[in-house]
């Protein structure tokens, strides 16, 4: 009876001790806590996070529901492609110009309306690729928030 219990406690103990973190295991607790981050000051736009082994570029964004109809198929590919673009520039930068045009007009009362017209237009030339969604949430305004991520070696 002594033999079968040690028999059992040789095996069974060092199965019930190990515990090993694996990439899900650690990729919610990166989830968790990016949602922690943003629920407590929201943010949008690039950003590096580290963890203790690891180096992430995040691609934060949100968008407005409603303006799709409900549609997460064309959300999600909206977000992906949003995500591609803020990351890009923060890479490779971007090239900005502004044009601002008045234009006056006299009415015949001899009072003028003033009308001004900005123009901005931003270029960016890259590609970032391996951006993969990491976790989707709603947030208390009602706007659905996409975080992206990718690790950075």
């Amino acid at each position: 009876m002594k033999r079968i219990i040690f028999v059992l406690f040789a095996f069974i103990l060092p199965v019930l001790s190990v515990s090993a973190q694996g990439y899900n295991m650690e990729r919610t607790a990166l989830a968790n806590f990016l949602t922690r981050m943003y629920e407590n000051a929201p943010f949008e736009g690039v950003r590096m996070v580290d963890d203790y082994e690891h180096h992430y570029l995040m691609s934060t964004l949100s968008l407005d529901p409603a303006k799709y109809n409900g549609d997460e198929s064309t959300m999600n590919r909206v977000a992906g492609v949003k995500a591609m673009s803020q990351a890009s520039r923060f890479f490779n930068g971007s090239n900005i110009t502004s044009d601002l045009i008045i234009r006056t007009t006299e009415k015949s009362d001899g009072t003028a309306d003033t009308e001004m017209i900005e123009n901005i237009k931003e270029n960016s030339v890259g590609y970032v690729k391996a951006l993969e969604l990491l976790i989707s949430f709603d947030d208390s305004k009602g706007k659905r928030v996409f975080i992206f991520i990718t690790e950075v070696i």
